[in-house]
């Protein structure tokens, strides 16, 4: 269960996300990850980096092997969350009615 409060934090999932575009230095992944602070996006890189999902290398960080994996496995969750917000109304709540 480590796994899930690892990627449960802050950021943790928008990182893996982002780097499974490809590598991107600091500021273009805090970019893309809607400009979360340079602290917490600091945080998560370095939780990141210590369990090996993420590596640093020349074009900046990247998901490693183990990231990449993990990129895979989180992918239909991507199609399953796309497929239910568009299920959700502007306020958040389902627009199926009862």
């Amino acid at each position: 269960m480590a796994l899930f409060d690892l990627l449960g934090r802050s950021w943790a999932l928008g990182i893996v996300w982002s780097l499974s575009k490809g590598p991107q230095t600091f500021r273009a992944l805090q970019a893309d990850c809607g400009g979360t602070s340079p602290t917490v996006l600091n945080r998560r890189l370095k939780e990141l980096m210590a369990t090996g999902f993420v590596e640093r290398g020349e074009q900046g960080y990247r998901l490693s092997a183990a990231g990449a994996e993990l990129s895979d496995l989180l992918r239909p969750l991507g199609a399953l969350a796309n497929e239910w917000a568009d299920t959700l109304d502007v306020r958040g709540r389902s627009s199926t009615k009862d």
